[in-house]
Order: structure tokens, then sequence, then C-alpha cells
């Protein structure tokens, strides 16, 4: 992967982010120092970012949630 100052990517970034499209990232430095990676959004690793539906078939709710605890919440109301 290969680095570019800030000052290049300014000039060249249509050309650079057409790189990136075509698979080739890179990496964008400031004062010699890396500063931010230019990749391609579908070639993210799949699957790493998924969180909804990730404890599917793990977990099951009651069928009671929405009164689980209604009783003591009741009491806690009564005695106040």
């Amino acid at each position: 992967m290969h680095t570019v100052d800030i000052e290049e990517a300014k000039i060249n970034l249509s050309k650079l982010v057409d790189a990136a499209v075509d698979g080739e990232p890179f990496i964008i430095t400031r004062s010699g120092k890396p500063a931010v990676k230019i990749m391609a959004v579908d070639s993210l690793e799949s699957g790493t970012v998924q969180r909804l539906g990730f404890l599917d078939g793990n977990i099951s709710v009651p069928e009671d949630l929405d009164r689980m605890g209604s009783a003591e919440i009741e009491t806690l109301f009564e005695d106040g």
C-alpha cells in the first residue's frame, strides 16, 4: 500500500480515488505521519459491522417481558 502526502492528495484526489475504487487503497500522510487510509467502500470486510440480529436464535424473550417486575413496581409506588 502506498502513501501520499496530503498536499499531493489535494492535487491528485480524483486519480487517487479512482485507483482506490479499482482496489488500490492508499494512506494520506500529514507531516510524514499516517493520517487516514482510503479504500473502496465495497472492499471493506463483510460482516465486521453487522449488529442487527447478531444474537438471533441464541436468546429468547419471555412472553411476559412487558409485565416483569410489575408487582414490585406497584409496591414501590404504593408505599410512597
